[in-house]
């Protein structure tokens, strides 16, 4: 995302995170006193994504019946499977993205999508609903919808596995569902690609992700000259089970305070996935009817 701090009389701060956008403030640095007031509100608002809710009390214990290498041998499968199905599967994409103060919301982009795909998996978006941004300090990028479409839908696979370190931490009730719970941290970070670093719950009975909390990585706060810093909020995810088999991504939620060298700016982003239906039953449902 682009970060810009403006509109604040005439004092204006330029701060770009996840900037790939032109600087359109010339890079002015505000006075004292509005950091003063920025620093208030962060203070104010003590935006914060919860990890926890819904969570029991973390059972340390190894698993009984399987063991570790197994669960994550067994978990990761299921999560190529459920890659493969989903792209047989349309579906409403729903974001909401704001920048707040305290707590009312100074700017706003909604955007409704429908998503589909094709005969050979390629993602196909119709929007259905965009309402007109007000957003001021900050711009979307692409690598921002990217955030929106893979991490944080994130799922865990066989072939995404070598690039990661996983850590059993124990075992959690998580709403109705017992599940293993692991941390998980790329191995190595490649120049120009960006990865999950978080939790995973994975049910005991589908080993399916059924809830995810984290951010995609790497942050720069330490850039060379002409270049910007590039922070990711963090977020948590979570799934419903869709026609008794699999678990696809419902609902992500992400309440954040990124802090920047000049000041900070709250953010929220609420995502939704809805509407599955399978590629079988939209054939069977025949054509929409036009306009």
């Amino acid at each position: 995302m682009e970060y810009t701090v403006c509109d604040f009389g005439p004092y204006c701060v330029h701060l770009i995170g996840n900037g790939r956008v032109g600087d359109a403030m010339g890079g002015r640095v505000c006075q004292a006193t509005f950091l003063v007031t920025i620093y208030f509100f962060a203070a104010f608002a003590a935006a914060q994504t919860n990890c926890e809710e819904g969570n029991g009390l973390l059972d340390f214990s190894q698993p009984k019946t399987v063991t570790v290498p197994e669960v994550i041998q067994k978990f990761t499968a299921a999560e190529s499977r459920v890659r493969d199905a989903r792209v047989q599967y349309s579906y409403t994409q729903d974001a909401l993205v704001q920048t707040l103060v305290g707590n009312k919301a100074d700017g706003e982009f909604h955007e409704v999508t429908t998503v589909s795909y094709d005969a050979k998996g390629r993602r196909l978006e119709n929007v259905t609903y965009a309402q007109q941004s007000t957003l001021r300090r900050i711009q979307l990028t692409p690598q921002d919808v990217d955030d929106i479409r893979i991490f944080m839908p994130f799922m865990l696979t066989t072939e995404e596995l070598p690039q990661y370190n996983l850590i059993y931490a124990g075992q959690q009730h998580v709403d109705d569902l017992d599940t293993y719970v692991f941390h998980v941290e790329p191995k190595k970070e490649e120049k120009g690609r960006h990865y999950f670093q978080g939790r995973v719950w994975v049910e005991n009975q589908d080993f399916q992700i059924v809830k995810l909390c984290g951010k995609s990585v790497p942050d720069l706060l330490r850039v060379k000259k002409g270049q910007h810093p590039d922070l990711r909020p963090s977020f948590v995810g979570y799934r419903q089970q869709v026609d008794g088999h699999f678990w696809f991504p419902a609902y992500v939620r992400s309440d954040d305070m990124l802090r920047f060298p000049n000041g900070s700016i709250h953010v929220r982003e609420i995502v939704k996935f809805s509407n599955y239906k399978s590629a079988a039953a939209n054939l069977a449902a025949g054509p929409s009817p036009k306009p």
